[in-house]
């Protein structure tokens, strides 16, 4: 499957889990063919719950409802969870389940990191939400700031399409509704989109070259919000070179960072992007979770990817690249506001002062982390599963491997 720019869809920007779960809540609300979920992390609390009760109700109501599921960020849903779901006809898959070490997770790398749902070829969504109460600003100081989008028109089909690719082909029947032509409207607005993704065949680096001709292309500003930055070489030469021709580049991280580890990385390429003029912000209010970018005046993206190792060479993500100037304007509002009342900004007074220790460890740290990806290649290969998860006669859930999914 190839990417490929569509016309006349109308994006919707969704920010955090007020505006993200009631949309996809609804449109889950009034499927009436199929809906397809793919989360890195579906939690057993009440956001959790609200989406299994809306799913149940699809269901039940005869509609074809599929979730894919990251076995490492949702380990430990119950079977009392679950089984209701797929007794009511539910397809539920795990991506790459391990088993445990000592009580650990040990499938760390390799993740489905992806967020998207379809329904009906009607709608989808894409962003960096899971379905968990951190995505609310309820949840209290720990709240994450994230970004999602809602998407009719054209591309629509494409995102459909590439999520069932990724499905086990053995159980997948043939779905006579779709001999009745497409069911999105073929132009529901005037923006152009293109469904993009990264896995490890074909698509290894097409999220990270879309974001380096971005920069390459920009001629006012670039404005990156990206929860995990520590991306490599060409993307923070592509941000130097951009910022010296006189763009202004913003650089929007974690300053409440939700793994310290995080902040430490990050902090690691400051003084290498402040000395080309890149201006950088650090978000003080919630744990930022974004992974956002706008370009001068119709370019921007939302998707689940982050700029750093784990997203850039190893998990499976999603990004849609948006052309469209309404669009890139209200996300700039929304990240200006970010960045003008609740970050600060980052100078070369508030780093560390330069030493020959200071130095060493940072070009030590920065190529330990950079080479992390090819380090993990040496580690005894396996091929990822997806498990489906069937009931059995006493009512209690099983897994049973499938075949290893689609890049």
């Amino acid at each position: 499957m190839k990417n490929r720019w569509r016309q006349g869809n109308h994006i919707q920007l969704l920010e955090n889990g007020e505006a993200f779960f009631p949309a996809v809540f609804d449109a889950i609300a009034s499927a009436r063919t199929q809906v397809l979920l793919e989360t890195f992390i579906w939690f057993e609390d009440s956001v959790g719950w609200r989406l299994r009760h809306t799913l149940l109700a699809a269901a039940r109501r005869g509609v074809r409802v599929e979730c894919l599921l990251d076995g490492y960020g949702t380990p430990e849903l119950s079977a009392h969870f679950i089984d209701e779901l797929v007794a009511a006809g539910v397809i539920v898959r795990y991506y790459d389940p391990r088993p445990r070490l000592f009580g650990m997770r040990t499938n760390l790398f390799r993740r489905m990191h992806r967020k998207t749902v379809v329904v009906d070829e009607r709608v989808a969504f894409v962003g960096g939400l899971n379905f968990s109460d951190e995505h609310m600003a309820s949840y209290g100081t720990d709240a994450k700031q994230d970004y999602a989008v809602m998407v009719t028109g054209p591309v629509v089909e494409d995102i459909r399409s590439y999520v069932e690719s990724t499905l086990p082909e053995p159980e997948r029947p043939f779905y006579g509704w779709r001999g009745h032509g497409p069911s999105h409207e073929p132009h529901a607005g005037e923006a152009q989109a293109l469904f993009i993704w990264r896995d490890n065949g074909q698509h290894r680096d097409d999220i990270e070259r879309y974001y380096l001709k971005m920069l390459a292309g920009a001629r006012r500003d670039v404005t990156i919000a990206n929860a995990y930055f520590f991306p490599g070489y060409r993307l923070l030469h592509a941000m130097r070179n951009a910022a010296r021709r006189g763009v202004q580049v913003r650089l929007l991280v974690q300053g409440q960072p939700d793994m310290p580890i995080v902040q430490v990385g990050s902090r690691l390429l400051y003084r290498y992007l402040l000395k080309a003029g890149v201006q950088i912000f650090e978000y003080q209010t919630r744990a930022l979770h974004g992974k956002v970018a706008v370009m001068d005046q119709r370019w921007a993206t939302v998707g689940s990817s982050n700029l750093d190792p784990l997203s850039l060479s190893l998990n499976l993500e999603a990004n849609l690249m948006i052309h469209d100037s309404d669009f890139n304007q209200e996300l700039r509002d929304n990240l200006d506001a970010l960045i003008e009342h609740q970050s600060k900004r980052v100078d070369e007074n508030m780093l560390p002062r330069r030493s020959w220790w200071n130095l060493a460890f940072s070009v030590l740290a920065f190529h330990f982390l950079r080479h992390f990806p090819a380090m993990v290649g040496w580690l005894p290969a396996h091929l990822p599963r997806v498990t489906r998860v069937k009931p059995q006669n006493n009512g209690q859930s099983t897994q049973s491997d499938r075949p290893e999914v689609k890049p």
